[in-house]
């Protein structure tokens, strides 16, 4: 196999097979899988993960293969672009070529570990084939509704068997492997390089915004559906939510709808406009039901780097067009509208006082400056604070942790309002009593009070109202949330929390019903986000489905990493260096800088491209508005 100037890659057989290795990427490690004649599965180098722009080409086994080169056939074939897996089912008998669904799922390998057992070499081969076991660390399943799962990584044991099948004319026989796991295999290097993670949004139940729902689609064309990038989101938009998310999203448009049939391209006119065909009677399709699904299509497909659109127009199954909707008018349905103005971030001073940091300056007396009313005063020194959205509101727990105060960032007002204060005793620390506060987009408040024996989650409705505990069956006597962020949608909650001694990143859904007196809220479905690290110190959201992270690997040092809320990631997602690292805070677009606390050189500013920057030499908890 041999990689052409294009970054293609074509198999030559048994002879070339560690160029095919060294070329394609990984299937149990960072490398493709090749079964040696030892019968052992090994690991080995390959290409450098997510390289979009290679493609492997699958070779169909040749003639009298012997069984090694069945199973290594197959397994590369299992990383290629061909249509329907058909040169991959070439390796297979007739019966499982025809039962095998590469569709069903994906398991994710990163890593190797040692085989227990060889391939069974001590078994009658013509009655009893060969059973070869493959072997690896699973770190992840996406399943048939292009759901990414992260898992703790964990020895992965599974095995495939070959047996000798006649030929179809009856007189040869020839190795095929009649039994596999089922779906796909796939290293951590082949994934990323042919699938890529696209948000599709939904509406936050019962509101006007939407809510990012990441899922896998391929790079190029799929095997399966022979549907190129576009229409594969388009597709997975129209089947619906993951369905961890499903309980807190709804999805306007009837139930069934879909595609036209046989529709596999969609491409944009010369005005940037994507005409969607669907399965639907015009008189299904209400008027405010097709502009919400054309404001979904439209902020979904702006995440694809691949099309530019600029409207969508729907389509009846007669061709008829039953609406457009533009960019301009999709953003009214965003949880955090464009202003056009540079977002603010803010943070703590040496001496409690909530300060402004300025979009540019170079030292302490051009970066910040206090912000309006008492929060900015220091009458109330603080340790942590927080701002709306839209900017109109603060919130700043006491420094010593007992009492979370609100007051206005626009007018001048006298006095914070306490709003909540914690259950600890007098004798507690500061980290025993309330944690830091954060907005979501509907303008509630949320802290979490961490007092040993009484711990709860509360939001403050409009931060002003009267709190209310939130429902989590979780948070038990051993568990501690050490800080929490909730998402603009208002549907998720970013949580760090510690059990047993260690202190993990997980994502929440929330959900809301009315009760007879007041709305009943609660945080249900923990799911873990950054299973390969060891310990989580901080988080930030940074847009709509997507967390800066900072922790470590075990064994290893403090690093600050992109992750998704569904715990992927990529090659690309580690940030430049910083020691000392306490706080992080992403803005909601990408153009805006990163912002963290580092306890050797105080605040610091992180622009894209760039490396960190010192802003203000003293200083703690930087925030944007969330």
């Amino acid at each position: 196999m041999g990689a052409d100037a294009r970054g293609d890659v074509r198999g030559r057989g048994r002879g070339g097979r560690a160029l095919v290795l060294a070329a394609c990427g990984g299937l149990l490690a960072t490398g493709c899988a090749t079964m040696p004649d030892s019968g052992e599965v090994q690991g080995v180098r390959g290409a450098n993960a997510g390289d979009s722009q290679v493609r492997v080409y699958a070779v169909a086994p040749r003639e009298n293969a012997n069984p090694d080169e069945i199973v290594d056939g197959f397994l590369e074939a299992m990383t290629s672009d061909d249509p329907g897996f058909a040169t991959a089912r070439k390796y297979l008998t007739r019966k499982a070529a025809k039962s095998w669904k590469p569709e069903q799922s994906i398991t994710v390998l990163g890593g190797t570990a040692p085989d227990r057992e060889q391939a069974d070499r001590t078994a009658n081969l013509e009655t009893q084939g060969r059973t070869y076991p493959i072997s690896g660390r699973r770190i992840a399943v996406v399943d048939d509704r292009h759901a990414y799962r992260p898992t703790v990584p964990e020895e992965y044991a599974q095995a495939i068997h070959v047996v000798q099948e006649p030929t179809a004319g009856g007189k040869d026989k020839e190795w095929r492997i009649d039994d596999l796991p089922p779906g796909l295999i796939l290293g951590e290097a082949d994934f990323l390089r042919n699938y890529r993670s696209v948000n599709t949004y939904y509406f936050a139940s019962g509101e006007n915004w939407l809510v990012a729902d990441p899922v896998y689609i391929r790079q190029r064309q799929d095997p399966v559906t022979r549907m190129d990038p576009v229409t594969q989101t388009v597709k997975a938009l129209l089947e619906g939510p993951t369905p961890w998310l499903r309980p807190v999203v709804d999805s306007p448009y009837p139930t069934g709808t879909g595609l036209k049939e046989d529709v596999t391209t969609l491409t944009t006119d010369d005005q940037s406009t994507l005409k969607v065909p669907l399965n639907v009677k015009a008189d299904r399709f209400g008027g405010e039901v097709c502009r919400r699904l054309a404001a979904q299509l439209l902020v979904t497909l702006g995440d694809l780097p691949s099309v530019n659109v600029d409207q969508v127009e729907l389509l009846d199954a007669g061709g008829k067009g039953l609406c457009r909707l533009g960019k301009g008018q999709a953003e009214e349905f965003q949880a955090v509208r464009e202003t056009g103005r540079d977002e603010a971030a803010y943070f703590v001073a040496e001496d409690g006082r909530m300060m402004a940091l300025a979009p540019s300056g170079k030292d302490a007396a051009q970066s910040a400056a206090p912000v309006p009313g008492p929060l900015g005063k220091g009458t109330v020194p603080l340790g942590a604070v927080a701002v709306t959205h839209d900017g109109a509101l603060a919130a700043g727990v006491s420094k010593d942790g007992t009492a979370l105060h609100v007051s206005s960032l626009t007018s001048d007002q006298e006095q914070a309002q306490t709003v909540l204060r914690s259950r600890a005793g007098a004798g507690a620390r500061p980290e025993d009593r309330l944690s830091e506060p954060s907005w979501d987009g509907r303008g509630d408040l949320w802290i979490a009070d961490r007092a040993p024996g009484h711990q709860r989650l509360v939001v403050v409705p409009g931060g002003t109202g009267k709190w209310t505990e939130v429902r989590a069956r979780w948070l038990t006597e051993d568990t501690r949330v050490e800080s929490l962020r909730v998402s603009a949608d208002g549907v998720r909650i970013a949580l760090l929390i510690t059990r047993d001694g260690r202190t993990t990143l997980q994502i929440g859904r929330i959900e809301r019903e009315d009760g007879t007196d007041e709305q009943v809220v609660s945080v249900r479905d923990l799911q873990p986000v950054a299973l390969r690290m060891e310990s989580v110190s901080a988080v930030s959201w940074a847009g709509p489905s997507r967390l800066v992270v900072v922790g470590r690997e075990a064994g290893g040092v403090q690093q600050i990493r992109y992750l998704q809320t569904d715990g992927s990631t990529s090659a690309t997602s580690v940030l430049p260096g910083l020691n000392g690292v306490s706080a992080v805070a992403a803005p909601h677009r990408e153009n805006q800088p990163l912002v963290a606390a580092s306890r050797n050189d105080g605040i610091v500013r992180l622009m894209p491209g760039a490396n960190w920057q010192p802003v203000v030499k003293a200083g703690t908890a930087p925030v944007y508005p969330g």
